[in-house]
C-alpha cells in the first residue's frame, strides 16, 4: 500500500480496528451470560438488548467517522472514534446495571455521532467549493475541527 495513503488512514484503521475487538467483547459478555444461566435471565436480556443497539448504530458510526477523516481530517475524527468508544462501553456498561443508567452513555455517543456528521458535511461542501468555485478553506476549517474535538469532552 502507498505510503501516502496509510498516513492518511492509519489513526481511522486503528480506531476501527479497537472497535472490533470492542464488539467482540461485548458479544463475548452476552455468551457467558447466556451460558451460565441458559439465558433466561433479566441480566442476559439486558446485556443482549445492548449489544444489539450497539450493533444497530455500529455501521452509521463507521460510515461517518471514515468520511469525516478522508474528506475533512484524520486526526479529529479519530479522536471522536476514540470518544464514541468509551461512550459506547459507558453505555453497555450502563445498560447491565438499570437502563437508565445507560443513558448518558446513549445521549454522549449521539453527540459524537453529529459531530463526526457535521465533519463529513463540511469536509463535502469543501470539496465542492475546491472543485466548483476555486476556493479551499480546509486549512481553515481542519483548524477549527481540531479545536472544536476537544469540546466533545465536555459533559
Amino acid at each position: 500500500m502507498d505510503e501516502v495513503v496509510m498516513e492518511n488512514i492509519f489513526l481511522l484503521v486503528l480506531v476501527t480496528l479497537l472497535s472490533v475487538v470492542q464488539n467482540a467483547l461485548f458479544a463475548q459478555k452476552v455468551e457467558k451470560e447466556c451460558k451460565a444461566h441458559d439465558g433466561k435471565t433479566a441480566a442476559f436480556e439486558r446485556l443482549s438488548c445492548a449489544n444489539r443497539n450497539c450493533m444497530d448504530a455500529y455501521p452509521t458510526f463507521l460510515a461517518v467517522m471514515w468520511c469525516a477523516g478522508i474528506c475533512l481530517s484524520q486526526a479529529p475524527a479519530a479522536f471522536a472514534g476514540i470518544v464514541y468508544l468509551v461512550a459506547r462501553q459507558k453505555y453497555f456498561v450502563g445498560y447491565m446495571g438499570q437502563t437508565c443508567q445507560s443513558t448518558p452513555g446513549f445521549l454522549f455517543g449521539k453527540r459524537v455521532l453529529a459531530f463526526l456528521a457535521l465533519m463529513c458535511v463540511v469536509g463535502i461542501f469543501n470539496y465542492l467549493l475546491v472543485t466548483y468555485g476555486g476556493n479551499d478553506y480546509k486549512e481553515y476549517i481542519q483548524t477549527i475541527t481540531k479545536a472544536a474535538s476537544t469540546l466533545l469532552l465536555l459533559p
